[in-house]
């Protein structure tokens, strides 16, 4: 997987979820970005909550798309809807596009969380868990601080594209407006 960072244009898949306490499934937004932060692309999508279905969820929702100009996927988070866990490595193989699953606070880590939560089931969560490896930081040009899991792009590709797509803050513009229309669409279904 070759990423183009000097080519104009170049789109992101950004991918937010929205979800309330007690509910079985998450809404899942798709939004495509171009480079120049024109948004040229939609598509909405579920996930289950405390399910292990989050990357076969965001594989659909680029597959609805039915794009192949799409260059990247951002996904705001590794872990959805409580718990439900994105192996990086195989949504890169399956979107064949570079994969990104982005952070903003440095934390400890959630495997005693996922011990509490999980009595009966928490060693398949942990390993899924461990697969994700270390975060990358990385200070973008705004000055703030993400943190990212990374497949099918290096580290220095990974801070470029992410600050090509940061205009303020620390939420790249792809995830950001994701994040708006799940709300958005969450809150319509009230």
């Amino acid at each position: 997987m070759k990423l183009h960072l000097n080519k104009p244009g170049i789109r992101a898949l950004g991918v937010a979820e929205s979800f309330r306490q007690g509910e079985k499934r998450s809404i899942l937004a798709g939004v495509v970005m171009r480079s120049d932060f024109v948004i040229d692309g939609v598509a909405l999508g579920k996930t289950s909550v405390g399910g292990d279905d989050a990357t076969s969820s965001i594989v659909s929702l680029y597959r609805k798309l039915r794009r192949n100009d799409v260059n990247l996927v951002m996904v705001s988070g590794a872990i959805l809807s409580l718990y439900n866990i994105i192996d990086v490595d195989l949504l890169a193989r399956r979107t064949k596009l570079p994969a990104l699953c982005l952070t903003y606070k440095e934390t400890s880590g959630i495997e005693d969380s996922i011990r509490r939560h999980f009595p009966e089931g928490a060693d398949k969560k942990l390993e899924a868990y461990r697969r994700l490896g270390k975060r990358l930081g990385v200070k973008l040009h705004t000055g703030h601080k993400i943190y990212v899991r990374a497949a099918g792009i290096d580290a220095k590709a990974a801070k470029e594209v992410c600050d090509s797509f940061t205009l303020q803050g620390s939420i790249p513009e792809p995830v950001r407006v994701a994040k708006l229309l799940a709300r958005a669409t969450l809150a319509r279904r009230s």
